[in-house]
């Protein structure tokens, strides 16, 4: 059997061993272990829809301003997608640490590999549930979720939870928001006043292209902000199929990076052009400038978020970037609705996709 590598790195004056992951060994893993391999198709599909309905956002506004056209946005935001979480995965994976070291599944690595795969489904089955009823959902908001309602049902409470890492979800949410919010405003603000006096034609050529390598910079934050959400999955389930200690840290392997990324680029490529959400359209009115305000805004909070290992929405705090934008603009011209669905989304998603994977968790304990 191919091995695992042992690596040994130090931090803050203790050495820490790091385990990375071969192919060849994930592979055999993969073919002797059925749950692993279910686990497997469960997060790649996972990873297939997120590219095609969540990395569309990443460049809703500069669609909507028209300074792309939606077919070249998605090629864009495909390889954005792309390269943004393998470039970024080589330099900090500290979002995909905070993912991995969330919760405890206990000792017994096949409980906690079940549970696991638990969760995936009720990911799964909590999307298409808030699709069919209407109600608004963030899939990274389901997979933490779903994580921690399996967790606690195969450790048999809150004991499952490491909240020191749980928090970062909190601290998550009020960067998006507030961040987003904030510096939306503040660039519509500095933006107008530094462009007070300029040649309108000419301003509006030059938004229209810092739009679009704005927008790449969202799609490109995008891939690395979700994209390692995922790969944590992989890694616990490798880990458990492995019976390996999950106390111990994880190396991001290369060719894990380059697998994600193209599942997300795909998706994004096969289906963003069809689902992609008109949210810069539907919320408020956008010009050039202000499209590239949100945008900026959105790109900064996500490069925040993502080296701080802060796990969040790139389609909320998109959405707060364009909200802080209209505000400052005329309050009256956003639809502050939007914000109530999201609100919605925290207040239903964490507590419903939660209740779900516990319960996913306890069935397939009893049936595997």
């Amino acid at each position: 059997m191919p091995a695992v590598k042992g690596l040994f790195l130090a931090y803050e004056g203790m050495r820490v061993n790091i385990v990375a992951i071969d192919l060849s060994f994930f592979l055999s893993e993969l073919i002797s272990n059925p749950l692993l391999a279910i686990v497997t198709i469960l997060n790649i599909g996972v990873i297939v829809v997120n590219g095609a309905t969540d990395a569309p956002n990443a460049i809703a506004a500069a669609v909507s301003t028209r300074a792309m056209k939606p077919r070249r946005a998605i090629i864009m935001a495909a390889i954005c997608n792309f390269l943004g979480l393998l470039l970024i995965s080589l330099v900090s994976t500290a979002v995909a640490s905070t993912i991995f070291s969330m919760v405890d599944f206990g000792g017994d690595n096949h409980a906690a590999l079940v549970a696991l795969m638990a969760a995936m489904v009720s990911i799964i089955v909590w999307g298409a549930t808030a699709w069919w009823f209407g109600i608004p959902t963030s899939q990274s908001h389901s997979l933490i979720a779903g994580l921690t309602g399996a967790a606690i049902a195969v450790i048999g409470g809150f004991d499952a939870i490491n909240w020191g890492e749980w928090i970062k979800v909190i601290y998550g949410i009020l960067l998006s928001t507030l961040l987003g919010f904030g510096l939306g405003w503040v660039f519509f603000r500095a933006f107008g006043y530094l462009c007070r006096n300029a040649n309108r034609q000419k301003a509006n050529r030059f938004f229209r292209r810092a739009q679009i390598a704005s927008g790449a910079g969202v799609a490109f934050m995008h891939g690395a902000q979700d994209g390692q959400k995922f790969m944590s999955i992989f890694l616990l389930a490798i880990t458990m199929a492995a019976g390996m200690n999950m106390g111990a840290g994880m190396e991001l392997p290369v060719w894990l990076m380059v697998l994600c990324a193209l599942n997300m680029g795909l998706g994004t490529a096969a289906g963003g052009e069809r689902i992609i959400k008109s949210v810069g359209v539907d919320m408020v009115k956008l010009d050039a400038f202000q499209g590239f305000s949100a945008s900026l805004s959105t790109f900064v909070s996500l490069i925040a978020a993502t080296f701080g290992g802060l796990p969040v929405s790139t389609t909320h705090t998109n959405t707060t970037a364009i909200m802080g934008v209209g505000a400052a603009r005329n309050p009256k011209t956003v639809k502050w609705s939007i914000a109530i669905d999201m609100v919605k989304t925290w207040v239903l998603t964490f507590p419903g996709c939660g209740i779900l994977g516990y319960l996913c968790a306890k069935l397939f304990l009893i049936v595997l």
